[in-house]
């Protein structure tokens, strides 16, 4: 039994595909710029690909399927409240990234004065379309809101289907950000020149220099990592799960991912573990977190039977997580911003 926006409800599946929400659904301002054409026309399509028609229909029903899905309006604070850095700093070239500070506070605004704490939409099957892709679409507000929210490639989709206490069944949609996507795209350099992606071979002089300067930039950056690792390294010598301490294997995981701290976070080897690749992933996905008194929790949108593949318990004690205060600081940021509860 889960409680969600004071109701509850019983997890009945969660779906086996993560919906990374691509530039062609989302409203004109949030798409990439990739033409010169910069006054053409074009607001995106409302039809949302899920997966392969058999999966779909698997998880939400038969051909031609209507389903009830709801978001809670604090996930949508919360997400925006972490995809500020985006809109204050892209990592892409957004259409109406001149206005993106404008646009959060709007948006933001627009979130907070919702009346209900749960938005529920009906999405339906477009079994009209043809081929093996399944796509969905809606035309209430709660489903236009994720293309209004949603930023191309940053910003992903996970759904839990639940039944409430009269056994009904529906589907609890929920927006994440990518920040995995956003530090990779920031590490690519690229130079804007009123809004327009040119390539190298076409640039001015000036425009060189700023590629040279993101070069460096990136430079510091990996310096500092391997700094990072060092220093970590030498707190946490082995992965607190399996015991592992030969460092090839271990990975520099940050309590507060990389892409939205600051200069002195990134570096600071208190927001960090040593972990081996399966946990690091399950971490840095917000797939696990911890408590300060080191116990592990798993989102239950990790199916039971990966969790059993993976033999993670829920609220198992870790007894050699390294734990202090300043670690405990930053896993509370984890557990609001990254961990998906």
């Amino acid at each position: 039994m889960i409680q969600l926006g004071g109701e509850k409800f019983n997890l009945v599946d969660v779906f086996p595909k993560v919906l990374t929400v691509p530039d062609s659904f989302v409203v004109r301002n949030n798409k990439i710029q990739t033409t010169t054409d910069r006054a053409k026309e074009s607001h995106g399509e409302a039809k949302l690909y899920i997966a392969s028609k058999d999966t779909m229909r698997e998880f939400y029903g038969q051909e031609g399927f209507h389903a009830i899905c709801f978001m809670l309006k604090q996930d949508l604070v919360n997400y925006l409240n972490t995809l500020k850095i985006e809109y204050l700093n892209p990592s892409q070239n957004y259409r109406g990234m001149e206005n993106f500070s404008v646009l959060w506070e709007e948006r933001m605004n627009k979130i907070n004065s919702l009346e209900d704490e749960i938005i529920t939409f009906e999405i339906s099957d477009q079994y009209q379309i043809k081929g093996p892709r399944g796509y969905v679409n809606s035309p209430d507000m709660g489903y236009q809101l994720i293309r209004e929210l949603s930023l191309p490639l940053v910003s992903y989709i996970l759904v839990k289907k639940l039944s409430d206490t009269t056994g009904s069944e529906l589907y609890y949609w929920k927006l994440f950000v990518d920040f995995e996507a956003i530090e990779q795209m920031k590490s690519i350099p690229t130079v804007f020149t009123y809004g327009k992606s040119k390539l190298q071979t076409q640039i001015s002089e000036e425009a060189e220099k700023q590629i040279e300067e993101e070069v460096k930039s990136i430079k510091r950056g990996r310096d500092g990592q391997q700094k990072y690792r060092e220093k970590l390294l030498e707190q946490c010598p082995f992965c607190p799960f399996t015991m592992v301490a030969d460092d090839r294997l271990l990975i520099a995981s940050h309590i507060k991912p990389w892409a939205i701290a600051n200069e002195k976070e990134r570096i600071d080897p208190y927001n960090g573990y040593m972990l081996t690749p399966t946990y690091d992933r399950l971490f840095d996905k917000g797939f696990i977190t911890f408590t300060e008194d080191r116990h592990v929790h798993i989102s239950n949108f990790l199916s039971s039977r990966t969790c059993k593949q993976l033999g993670l318990e829920d609220d198992k004690f870790i007894q050699m997580l390294p734990m202090d205060k300043k670690r405990i600081a930053y896993l509370e940021f984890h557990r609001k911003t990254v961990f998906k509860d």
